[in-house]
């Protein structure tokens, strides 16, 4: 590996967490850069500095604190912080996403310490190109986004909400080699409408009602523009908008720049490729699946969505894949009579339903699903007696609780294995601990938007796509189910663990990149071997020499 020229010296190298490396810094590195008496006399290697955080971590006695350190690392020193992750993903995944980011998120003003990332205000609106216009900010490729109203399944928690697109960055590095100084967490701060937030002395953000309307509509639009201008060839991911927001704002910018919701397009992708694993179960096609969906909102409209599209891909006409799904929302089933639905919702609307009950219990009862999916937000809504009446009519129920956190979940993958006799297959939202059955232990699935956006955003990347299609996030699903375990052991898992993420992003950034040139959205696409572009692109945490620039 090359030497890197470096201009810092002293504490200000120091404190650069994409330059600092703590206690391995070489004997050279020391005097070359004024480093003498600020760093106490060992020096470490990086393996020895990885064991001493992970043995820190072990001796601390909640997730939150284990969050925490985690964080502290990443602003000190990210080569370390992404070292720890690239040797036990498995351990930290739930610590610095789900489920632990929502608590972090819940006290993020109590927590909070060093900057990380953009805080755009509303009243400061009209300095927005000059915040954006940072230099350090110039190699920036991927922003994840939000403006904290839809955090998890936690609600409106405002400027808290920030901690959703660190963890989000820090997937996208740990999974897919997307080089920190290419990452950038916004939070778009319109207010909030949390009155404990509001009233909160020590909460950080702007303590106001959120913008509504046409006033919110020009901040997303000024936000964009200043982004277009800033970056013509930006990365833009929507993470966490509520219903009414998410939906029109995708609608309204993905044909102007490459951008994508990953509550809405990423869950439908993983869930997807989920699904198509579990086929391989069956031995059948979506096509021929009766999918009971609950939960109506962004989320759930945009997994039917790309189910629908796998269907019409196998062949099913439109009426055929439409009557396939059965959605429901707080109010029962979606039927053409309500006068509440939004487009996506009018998609899966029944026009067929006669019995004046829509509740979820008598839906399951009367229309005997094979695929059971959850988004709804509230913990334990899949019943004992839903779930067996299930199980009376489908042999391999498939059944997807995806609501998160853990404590949201609709069912416990336990319950769900006990009432279908452990012929369920069961994918989550959220991390559940393995489960023992007839003397073997079995890995829960979790169906975890991870899987999907850190490879789609690399195979966009090095196919130089202007646009993320809905083909793009078929492939994506397709390129996920290819991998499954379960092609080649019956009795393996839907997913592959988390310890293969890295194996997982490349498998779905060859896939997108190979459906975006076929999409005609790379003008400028080179030529030649995918899969030596995406390895081009990917950072690895690892130490490398300095001299003095």
């Amino acid at each position: 590996m090359s030497e890197l020229n470096v201009l810092l010296r002293g504490k200000a190298l120091l404190s650069e967490p994409l330059l600092n490396k703590g206690l391995a810094f070489s004997e050279a590195e020391r005097d070359a850069f004024g480093l003498r008496g600020l760093l106490p006399r060992n020096v470490e290697t990086l393996e020895e500095q990885i064991d001493a955080a992970l043995s820190f971590l072990d001796s601390l006695s909640t997730p939150l604190a284990r969050h925490v350190r985690l964080r502290e690392i990443q602003d000190s020193n990210e080569t370390l912080f992404y070292a720890i992750l690239e040797r036990d993903l498995e351990r930290c995944l739930p610590l610095i996403y789900t489920p632990t980011v929502g608590e972090a998120c819940q006290k993020f003003s109590q927590i909070w310490q060093k900057p990380r990332g953009l805080f755009l205000t509303y009243p400061e609106r009209d300095r927005m190109e000059e915040l954006l216009a940072d230099p350090s900010l110039d190699d920036v490729r991927v922003i994840v986004v939000t403006d904290g109203e839809r955090i998890l399944g936690l609600g409106d928690q405002g400027a808290g909400g920030m901690g959703i697109p660190i963890g989000k960055l820090s997937i996208y590095t740990a999974a897919a080699g997307i080089a920190p100084e290419q990452t950038l967490p916004i939070m778009l701060d319109t207010g909030t409408n949390n009155p404990e937030l509001r009233a909160n002395p020590e909460y950080i953000g702007w303590k106001h009602e959120r913008v509504r309307g046409a006033e919110y509509d020009a901040f997303i639009e000024q936000f964009v523009s200043a982004v277009q201008k800033r970056w013509p060839d930006i990365i833009l991911h929507w993470e966490d908008f509520a219903g009414p927001n998410a939906a029109p704002i995708l609608e309204r910018y993905q044909e102007r720049l490459c951008c994508f919701n990953d509550d809405i397009q990423g869950t439908a992708a993983v869930t997807t490729g989920a699904i198509l694993a579990a086929n391989h179960a069956r031995k059948g096609r979506l096509r021929d699946h009766t999918v009971v969906m609950l939960g109506g909102g962004s989320a759930g409209v945009g997994v039917a969505r790309l189910m629908y599209r796998v269907m019409r891909d196998e062949g099913a006409s439109e009426e055929e894949a439409r009557g396939r799904f059965y959605m429901l929302d707080k109010d029962g089933l979606l039927t053409t009579n309500r006068t509440d639905l939004d487009d996506g919702q009018k998609l899966f609307a029944r026009s067929d339903w006669q019995d004046p009950a829509t509740d979820f219990e008598t839906v399951v009862k009367r229309v005997r699903p094979s695929i059971l999916i959850g988004v709804s937000g509230v913990a334990g809504l899949f019943s004992e007696a839903i779930v067996r009446d299930m199980a009376q009519h489908c042999e391999r129920p498939i059944i997807f609780p995806l609501s998160n956190p853990t404590s949201h979940s609709e069912a416990t993958p336990a319950d769900l294995m006990t009432w279908t006799d452990g012929r369920a297959l069961v994918s989550t939202g959220s991390p559940f601990p393995p489960l023992k059955r007839d003397g073997k232990t079995h890995r829960i699935d979790q169906t975890n938007n991870a899987y999907i956006f850190p490879g789609l955003s690399l195979g966009i990347r090095a196919s130089g796509a202007t646009r993320a299609t809905e083909g793009m996030f078929m492939a994506a699903a397709r390129g996920l189910a290819a991998i499954s375990p379960l092609k080649d052991d019956p009795d393996g898992n839907l997913l592959p663990p988390v310890t293969e993420m890295r194996r997982v992003a490349f498998a779905v950034a060859e896939a997108v990149a190979s459906q975006a040139r076929k999409d005609g959205v790379c003008p400028h696409a080179a030529e030649g071997d995918l899969r030596e572009k995406i390895e081009s692109f990917i950072w690895k945490p690892e130490y490398r020499a300095y001299r003095k620039g």
